[in-house]
Formats: C-alpha cells, sequence, structure tokens
C-alpha cells in the first residue's frame, strides 16, 4: 500500500514507519495525550505498537480514511500522528484526529498538520471534516480555531471515557467552500495572560481556583445576589473551572479571578458574558470575599475589564445589573462609570419562587474616555 506524502507548513505527513515504534510508544504512553483518548490501553505495549502498525493502520486507509506520523521536514523523525476516520462516502465527510510529541507542542505542528491533511481530503473528494474535542481541551480547540475549523456545537455523551461513563465532545467542522483562514474569536487573550493597575490583577479562572471558587459561591450573601439564587453543586463549580478556557474560546463568557497584586492572593471574581454578540453588547457580574471588601477591588477590576473589552473586542455595550437593596454593587458601578438607566420589575428569579427587581446600568466606551479626561 503506497501512502502519499503531504507537505504543510513546517511539517511532512509520511507513512508511519517501523523506525517511529519507539517514538510511538514513548507518545502513547504520555498522560497527558492519554488524557484525552481514553480508547488507548495503559500501558501500551511494544506489541500493541507493532499492531498498530501493521493491522490498525491498513484498515483505517481500506475504509477510505488513513493515517500518517507527522514527521519533522528537516531530521524526518515523528512529533505527532494524524489520522481520517469514520468516512461516510454517501455524505462526503469524515472525522480528523491527532496528537503531538510532548517535545513538539506549542509549536504550531498540529495546525500545520491539520490543515495539510485537510486540504489532501478536500481534493480527494470530501466535502466536510468533523474535529471533536474534549470540553478541558483547550489546546485542542484552539488548533481547530486556528486550521479554519468552526464550532457548531456540542455532542452530549458522545464517547465512552475509562470509568464507563459518557464525555460530552465539543464538534468542530470545515466544509470544502469554507476560507482558508482562523477562525476569528470574538473574546482574544488577554495581553500577558492578565491584566493589572498595580493594585489588583485580573487573571483567568482555572481548575486549580475549584477551592476558592467553592468558598466563594457558597457564601449567603453571593447566593442571594446569583442568578437564580441555588447554591451551585460541586459538579456544576468543577464545570465552570473546568471549562473555563472552553467558553473563553467560544466567546460566549471570560471568566477571572481578582487577585490582590502585592501578594498574589485571590481575592474575588469577575465574569464577563458575552451573550450578544449581534448588538455587540455584554455584561459583567462579580463577587468579593469578605476579607477583601471595603477596598475598591471590585470597581479597579470592573475598569480594568472594560478598558480591555473596549480596546481589544467588538464589543461597544457593557451592561451590569444590582438588586435596588444592593446599594454597595450599585456604587462599585457608578465608580467604575456605569450610567444607571432603567429600573426593570420581575426581572430575575428569585428565592421562593418569587421574582426580584433589576436596577440596570451602562458603560459605553466613551463613558470611560470622558471619565479619563475628567480625570487627567
Amino acid at each position: 500500500m503506497r501512502v502519499p506524502t503531504i507537505t504543510g507548513e513546517g511539517v511532512r505527513l509520511r507513512a508511519l514507519a517501523r523506525g517511529d515504534l519507539d517514538d510511538l510508544l514513548v507518545a502513547y504512553n504520555d498522560w497527558e495525550l492519554r488524557r484525552f483518548l481514553p480508547a488507548l490501553p495503559i500501558p501500551f505495549t511494544r506489541t500493541l505498537a507493532e499492531e498498530y502498525l501493521h493491522d490498525v493502520v491498513p484498515r483505517m486507509f481500506e475504509v477510505g480514511g488513513g493515517f500518517w506520523a507527522i514527521a519533522d521536514p528537516l531530521t524526518d523523525g515523528l512529533i505527532g500522528g494524524i489520522g481520517i476516520d469514520r468516512v461516510t462516502l454517501e455524505r462526503g465527510q469524515a472525522e480528523i484526529g491527532y496528537w503531538t510529541a510532548p517535545g513538539a507542542r506549542r509549536r504550531g505542528v498540529a495546525t500545520a498538520a491539520v490543515r495539510a491533511l485537510t486540504g489532501h481530503a478536500f481534493q480527494s473528494g470530501l466535502a466536510r471534516i468533523e474535529l471533536l474535542t474534549h470540553w478541558e481541551n483547550a489546546a485542542s480547540q484552539r488548533v481547530a480555531l486556528a486550521a479554519g475549523f468552526t464550532r457548531e456545537g456540542v455532542r452530549r455523551g458522545a464517547l465512552p471515557d475509562r470509568d464507563g461513563d459518557r464525555d460530552d465532545l465539543i464538534a468542530y467542522a470545515k466544509l470544502v467552500g469554507d476560507p482558508p483562514d482562523p477562525i476569528e474569536r470574538l473574546l482574544p487573550d488577554l495581553p500577558g495572560g492578565e491584566l493589572s493597575d498595580g493594585v489588583v490583577t485580573l487573571r483567568p479562572l482555572t481548575p486549580d481556583d475549584l477551592d476558592f471558587y467553592a468558598e466563594l459561591h457558597t457564601l449567603p450573601d453571593v447566593v442571594a445576589t446569583s442568578v437564580p439564587p441555588i447554591p451551585p453543586s460541586r459538579t456544576e463549580m468543577e464545570r465552570r473551572c473546568d471549562r473555563t478556557q472552553s467558553h473563553w474560546l467560544a466567546g460566549d463568557r471570560a471568566d477571572l479571578i481578582i487577585v490582590d497584586a502585592e501578594t498574589g492572593t485571590p481575592a474575588g471574581e469577575i465574569g464577563l458574558y458575552y451573550q450578544e454578540p449581534r448588538t455587540a453588547q455584554a455584561m459583567i457580574g462579580y463577587s468579593m470575599m469578605p476579607a477583601w471588601r471595603g477596598r475598591g477591588f471590585p470597581t479597579r477590576a470592573a475598569q480594568l475589564l472594560a478598558l480591555w473589552v473596549f480596546a481589544e473586542t467588538g464589543i461597544a455595550r457593557l451592561i451590569a445589573g444590582a438588586l435596588p437593596t444592593n446599594l454597595g454593587s450599585q456604587r462599585v458601578l457608578e465608580k467604575a462609570g456605569f450610567k444607571r438607566e432603567a429600573y426593570l420589575r420581575s426581572r430575575l428569579p428569585g428565592a421562593d419562587g418569587r421574582r426580584n427587581d433589576d436596577v440596570q446600568y451602562a458603560l459605553l466606551a466613551e463613558d470611560m474616555l470622558d471619565g479619563l479626561v475628567s480625570l487627567g
């Protein structure tokens, strides 16, 4: 069987060879790779590697797909693998999957390989390529977006895991007529990974923040001002922390921790919810630990976030709401430059089936500019 060699930007896709088996063993026993490939046996032995080379890979080509080694074009060494599988010829579609060796990650290898193999698949007659990835696999989602794949939704329970449960997968797809450019993100990364004014620092929420997040979101006064005013379960909080990067990449939400810049201690959180891209309107919300209240941190955080929003995204209008009785939150918004616009009756779900009124504030870019000019 002759496997076509495919050339990409900085990569060469070629047939998997016997000389690759040692590198394949190292890669398939890497914890980070196994985490998202639950079908891989543990440990992945040399016998299994031989079967993969002589049985599994040829069968992939027999059914219209295939597997290629991602090779360094200078050394021809194995730095990853990529394949086309689950081919449905009558629909002209298939799935693409890939991995990169530990030493080759964060170098654009996967993106280049996906671009190259997708182009080859389209030239071979396929019209739609799907790419499925776990919620927690932000690196793979970045590859999908960089390779021009559009996020289409979530496939619930699409993949059995090692514990007998089923994992949800995020579905991306690229059509033969789609432009080759990367997908433009609604919410870009923070410059340098954080925002800071020297007093407070905002950084993305991570899975390591679970205990802090749980403590904050079980405080009675924080729960009372949440929507709905119900404490989240531990599972819900774990998902919030685990999936925060995925939501950021999707452009629908950015969750940030408010940190004391001097000590690095988490003090609260602030979130951006981009629910109306068509109208370029987003909402913010924030909560503080009791020990850090009264220091102006949420005002600074709101201003930092707003400056980034208006400078780096297409958002034209920020809104925020507060309960009529929550005078502290209203003062925070007013100090941050937000202007009161409306009093909305029974807008929010309350406790025991009741409804709560909502005081609405809004901030425009020109409001911030006026505030900076007046300060100057």
